[in-house]
């Protein structure tokens, strides 16, 4: 049985930067900023990072009704609050939980947990109300009718721990990161010495065109170039033989995909920005 606390993956990191943006909206602004929030969730997690909608599991978390010490004593926010997020959860079509006890002490919360490559839930975006620190903070905004109202608070953070999610995308993607995302972008192997010139061109043109490269320029056999490449999960080789160099063009190889042929550097580069692009 797995002890609370004890190291799981790469998730107990030594420090922790919270991805968090804090949202001061109106009371009756509260459902459309919500949604806002989910959907841009759904457009950072599938478009950019390429996961898929069936990999979440929304959660509302809610107050415990039996220890309503451990909350703010606003009986009237909580129903509110609660009503008004499990509303937009149905409005958008979203299939969730309820879970009483885990809401924050200031507010209820919607938690959205995604299934890791070891197994078990854990929850990374969460999209929180706070009623709390607008009244110690006395804030209040004019309202329509010249009278000031208090605002609500929207804790919304996208990514969770930044540090987590990095640790959660490494394990989920097995270092296949996104083209946008991949540390190097494109490694280029020639085949041998002659090549080398060549080479540094077309290593010198990616660089102009804002991609991370890296040049192999080291004497070993292009076979054991292409498999540490492959290894180091780089999404793209370019292989430069002496075919290559008399036709001014690149032997193009996926990390994914495997041999894509041969293609003009134009045509190399436009691949790559198009690729990009749909994030």
């Amino acid at each position: 049985m797995k002890q609370v606390g004890s190291v799981c993956g790469l998730e107990r990191v030594r420090q922790m930067c919270q991805n968090d943006a804090h949202l001061f909206v109106r009371p009756d602004q509260i459902k459309e900023e919500v949604g806002k929030v989910i959907n841009l969730i759904f457009e950072v997690y599938i478009n950019d990072f390429g996961f898929s909608r069936d990999s979440f599991k929304f959660r509302l978390s809610l107050r415990d009704k039996s220890n309503k010490e451990k909350y703010i004593d606003n009986d009237e926010m909580w129903e509110t609050a609660e009503n008004q997020l499990r509303q937009i959860l149905k409005e958008l079509d979203i299939n969730f939980y309820e879970a009483e006890g885990e809401a924050a002490f200031y507010g209820p919360k919607i938690d959205i947990q995604i299934r890791t490559a070891l197994s078990h839930d854990v929850t990374i975006p969460t999209c929180q109300l706070d009623f709390a620190l607008p009244e110690r903070f006395d804030l209040s905004f004019i309202g329509k009718d010249g009278n000031p109202h208090r605002p609500v608070v929207i804790h919304r953070a996208i990514l969770g721990s930044s540090d987590r999610f990095i640790s959660f995308l490494i394990e989920e993607t097995k270092g296949h990161f996104p083209l946008w995302l991949a540390p190097t972008q494109v490694k280029i192997l020639p085949i041998g010495e002659n090549q080398l010139e060549y080479a540094k061109m077309v290593q010198t043109k990616l660089i102009n065109e804002n991609l991370r490269v890296e040049l192999d320029d080291r004497e070993e056999k292009i076979g054991y170039k292409i498999r540490e490449a492959q290894l180091e999960k780089v999404p793209y080789m370019l292989i430069l033989g002496q075919k290559e160099v008399e036709g001014n063009s690149v032997g193009v190889r996926s990390s994914k995909e495997g041999d894509l042929g041969a293609m003009t550097l134009e045509d190399f580069v436009q691949k790559l920005n198009s690729e990009m692009n749909k994030k």
